[in-house]
């Protein structure tokens, strides 16, 4: 009789609940920002951006972590590197709105699906960082998709490529700063630098078309505050997530936003998918799965070397 296999050590189980509960909320995020309607764009992530300060602002006094965000805010460097992480998280963000209230969610899906290339190409690029000749096909594959889907809609996807580099570009200079700033301190100071923006595109917005908040009803009140604490919860969450896994296992798990987002756009909301552009979606899925059977070969790998050694 042969025994059961053993069960995952706490942290990892811990773990692996941590980052399917942040991806899912990521992937249902749609959702949220649909049931906000007659709100538009640009007065949502503005709101996003207010609310998220208060929420952030809210944990930090109760967890006391206002100590270590003073030392942050004294390391100019630093906090110049948390202002352009902001900029490229606020494109992330409107552009991700807009697409999904214009009826785009499947070509957002498509952005997140194209991310892990992205991050890879841009690790070559800015971090010197050499590429496997899977990686290589993966990337060149990646490239003739986003090709036939921009035949297909007879218009530069945009909003996908806004979308993959605008959040690749985030994850680089999160990748920079490291441990030196946390999730919630450094969501905390990219709303914080982002919060005139935020300001003005709330008074441009009340003075053209008209700002919705108070005006159309409590649900919808409701739902503009908790826009805070929808986008912190599954920050927080993936970065606890990212401290107990390893980067193969998460890289798996991220998967789950781009597919629930598709499943979305294509079952929910009924976007039209032509055939093309499920022969492009084909070559990204693919792209992928040499992408991860790459990561999971050099990892194997890895540690055989370092039992040799040992």
């Amino acid at each position: 009789m042969t025994s059961a296999p053993p069960a995952p050590p706490r942290p990892v189980r811990s773990g692996i609940i941590f980052a399917i509960g942040a991806y899912l909320l990521w992937g249902f995020l749609p959702v949220y920002f649909l049931l906000l309607a007659p709100t538009g764009a640009f007065e949502i992530v503005g709101w996003r951006i207010l609310f998220s300060l208060l929420f952030c602002a809210l944990l930090v006094t109760i967890t006391r972590s206002w100590p270590a965000m003073i030392a942050i805010v004294r390391q100019p460097r630093l906090l110049g590197t948390m202002a352009l992480a902001a900029v490229f998280i606020y494109i992330n963000w409107q552009v991700f709105v807009f697409g999904t209230v214009t009826g785009h969610v499947i070509e957002t899906s498509l952005g997140y699906f194209i991310n892990p290339i992205v991050t890879v190409l841009l690790g070559v690029i800015f971090l010197r960082e050499r590429l496997r000749s899977l990686q290589w096909t993966a990337v060149g594959i990646s490239a003739v998709a986003v090709l036939v889907i921009a035949i297909n809609y007879g218009a530069f996807p945009w909003i996908a490529l806004s979308l993959a580099f605008s959040f690749g570009f985030y994850g680089l200079i999160k990748k920079r700063v490291g441990p030196r700033v946390d999730a919630l301190s450094g969501l905390i100071l990219e709303t914080a630098w982002l919060t005139p923006v935020a300001i003005v595109q709330l008074v441009i917005v009340g003075a053209t078309a008209g700002l919705t908040f108070g005006m159309a009803g409590t649900a919808n009140v409701l739902l503009l505050i908790g826009v805070g604490v929808a986008t912190a919860i599954p920050l927080l969450l993936f970065a606890a997530a990212s401290r107990r896994l390893p980067l193969v296992t998460i890289g798996f798990v991220q998967y789950l936003t781009p597919l629930l987002q598709f499943a979305l756009g294509a079952v929910l909301l009924h976007e039209p998918i032509t055939a093309v552009r499920w022969v492009g979606f084909a070559l990204v899925w693919f792209a992928l799965a040499l992408l991860t059977f790459d990561l999971v070969r050099a990892g194997r790998s890895a540690r055989r070397a370092a039992a040799t050694v040992v």
